[in-house]
């Protein structure tokens, strides 16, 4: 395999590096499928490294694979759990860098407003992100999570999507309700929700009609061209200066409880990568192309990058560092 120049002789701490037998295997989150696409192309394009169409599922499944021994070089998540030991067990690497940030929406079609409860959903929504009032944004919450529509939420211990839609009603009830619990629990009371593997898994339903509402990524939204309600930043998770308040938030998935915080793009190599040399050198390639691939699908394709590690990185990333490229966030 061909590709660009990177020292064969450089080690990290899973030992020597070495080129792989095969193509650049890329595992992403699916609602980051097309980016991966373009990103692989263009890293192909430029050169020359063979790769394989990227594989994707939740980040959550996709890490506990990896962890299960499937073959993987480099894995792109949208949940800092999924490149740590939690999920990636023994193929944790100790380092992952976040390079982009998405929010959360509510996408909606032509077919969900068939039902007659989701127009005046609709109609709620836009009269609170006119006013920008407490009183409307509970109103809205109110009727979304009322039961009169059906509303779909991806299961959160396989997609990150699923946490963080418990997340926005969570955090909804804490800025414009009594209490956190409040939208979340009434959902729940109403069996207004509806569960699927993938928020992608639930695009299907909802253009049929079968259900009004989905909670999925922003630029997912936008690349499968799906109308959307643009939530506030108080409650879409994807704003960086509201952290502090996003945290204070929790979801108890079965590995434990899961912290709000702003939606974060990660790229890392597993420790057992099929070709760690072209994986780095794959790695390297987004950083500095990053702003000119994925500004077309609406990510905040960040200025400097951000490396949280625990172990010694690879002598490539700490090139990074030098070149001002990549600054450091602390732990993993």
């Amino acid at each position: 395999m061909t590709g660009v120049v990177v020292s064969t002789t450089s080690t990290s701490s899973t030992g020597s590096l070495s080129a792989g037998q095969g193509p650049l295997l890329l595992f992403i989150a699916d609602a980051y499928t097309q980016e991966g696409q373009s990103l692989l192309q263009a890293f192909a394009s430029q050169t020359g490294v063979t790769v394989a169409p990227p594989k994707s599922a939740g980040s959550l499944v996709l890490a506990q694979q990896i962890a299960q021994g499937a073959p993987v070089s480099v894995f792109i998540s949208v949940s800092k759990p999924a490149v740590q030991s939690a999920y990636l067990k023994n193929e944790s690497s100790g380092w992952a860098i976040g390079f982009a940030s998405d929010q959360m929406t509510i996408a909606y079609s032509n077919a969900s407003l068939q039902s007659p409860a989701a127009g005046p959903v609709v109609a709620d929504f836009n009269k609170a992100a006119a006013s920008n009032s407490s009183a409307d944004w509970k109103t809205f919450f109110n009727a979304l999570s009322s039961g009169s529509v059906k509303v779909g939420i991806s299961n959160p211990n396989a997609d990150p999507a699923g946490y963080r839609g418990w997340l926005v009603l969570e955090a909804a009830g804490g800025a414009y309700a009594d209490s956190s619990t409040y939208f979340s629990h009434q959902m729940l009371a109403n069996s207004g929700n509806i569960t699927g593997s993938s928020a992608a898994n639930l695009i299907a339903p909802l253009e049929a009609g079968q259900i009004q509402f989905l909670f999925i990524y922003r630029s997912a939204a936008l690349a499968q061209k799906l109308q959307f309600l643009q939530l506030p930043d108080a409650v879409n998770l994807g704003n960086p200066s509201k952290a502090a308040f996003y945290s204070t938030f929790t979801y108890a998935l079965t590995t434990g409880a899961q912290k709000g915080s702003p939606i974060v793009l990660y790229v890392a190599v597993p420790k057992d990568s099929t070709d760690p040399v072209d994986a780095l050198s794959f790695v390297s390639f987004i950083l500095h192309n990053d702003q000119t691939i994925l500004g077309g699908y609406q990510l905040t394709v960040f200025p400097h990058a951000t490396l949280y590690n625990d172990t010694a990185v690879p002598a490539q990333i700490s090139q990074l560092i030098s070149a001002g490229l990549l600054g450091k966030g602390g732990s993993l």
